[in-house]
Parts: structure tokens; C-alpha cells; sequence
């Protein structure tokens, strides 16, 4: 199973950026996403989270109101919304797909994608 995050935007300061994740080798309506980011010498931090229940969203605190995540079962794919990006977005980010019934059998992670900010 091939997981992978890809950026769709500039990254531009002040700007928006979108970031995907796809996978198409499992039943994506079963899984939840996880989405999370590892800035230079930070551990990796959490940020959003959409089920595949429902379509229930959550966020880490950090960034409600500016981050919007959601997908499309049809298309394998989640999208991240990054509105006012900032210099302290700059990271790599990553995707998570876990199976809602047997998270601990079938989870897989992408390997990341780079979004670096300027000030």
C-alpha cells in the first residue's frame, strides 16, 4: 500500500496551500485520516484528524479556524486547506490512513512532503 502526500499551492507567505494525500490500494471510505507535521528539531505534532464515520473533523488547537482538512472517498483522497500560511508552517507534513474497525492491522503512513515557508 502506497501512501502519498503531494502540495498543490506556492507556499507563498500570506497565501493559502492546499496539500493531498491519496492512496488507492484499500477501501479509503473505511479508513480515518490522520494528518500531522514534524517542524526542523520539533518532535511531531498532531493537527487534524477526519473519520470516515460521519465525516467528524478534529483539530489541534493551533490551528482551528485556519486549517481545514476533508476528502473524497470516490477520488482516494484527503486535502489539507492552509490559510495565512506562515514561516512556522514550514515542515514536513504527513498522512496517516487507519482502518476504523482494525486500526492496529491496517494503518499506513506516507513518507511526507515538504512545505517551507519564507518570511
Amino acid at each position: 500500500v502506497q501512501l502519498v502526500e503531494s502540495v498543490g499551492g506556492t507556499g507563498a507567505h500570506a497565501g493559502s496551500l492546499r496539500l493531498f494525500c491519496s492512496v488507492y490500494e484499500i477501501t479509503f471510505s473505511c479508513y480515518d485520516i490522520t494528518c500531522s507535521r514534524q517542524a526542523p528539531e520539533r518532535e511531531r505534532e498532531f493537527f487534524a484528524q477526519i473519520l470516515s464515520v460521519g465525516d467528524q473533523k478534529k483539530y489541534a488547537d493551533p490551528v482551528k479556524g485556519r486549517f481545514a482538512v476533508s476528502r473524497d472517498d470516490d477520488k482516494h483522497m484527503a486535502a489539507l486547506q492552509i490559510n495565512t500560511v506562515k514561516p512556522d508552517d514550514t515542515a514536513v507534513y504527513l498522512c496517516k490512513v487507519s482502518h476504523r474497525t482494525w486500526p492496529g492491522k491496517f494503518t499506513y503512513w506516507g513518507k511526507g512532503t515538504q512545505v517551507t515557508v519564507g518570511s
